[in-house]
């Protein structure tokens, strides 16, 4: 990913990417500029995509974090006699 779409934030990149979408319904555009159009939103479709993929992972380690802690950190056979999940 360039360097320029990493500068974007997800809710920059996302409100380019709509109005990328509703241009190409409206369609009245040339073949050369309805391409260009459909390649910027597949740039942004993939800082969107790095975005929510970043965040999932924050929570997937906060989530973790969390039951690490309420289970008390023994990370093993700790006698609730829950099956991790």
């Amino acid at each position: 990913m360039a360097e320029a779409e990493t500068a974007l934030g997800y809710e920059q990149a996302r409100d380019e990417l709509v109005e990328v979408v509703r241009k190409l319904e409206a369609g009245g555009t040339s073949l050369e500029d309805s391409l260009a159009l459909w390649e910027r939103g597949e740039e942004l479709a993939k800082v969107c995509r790095h975005w929510l993929e970043g965040a999932r992972a924050r929570l997937d380690s906060a989530l973790a974090a969390r039951e690490q802690a309420e289970t008390g950190g023994s990370g093993g056979s700790g006698g609730s006699g829950e099956a991790a999940g």
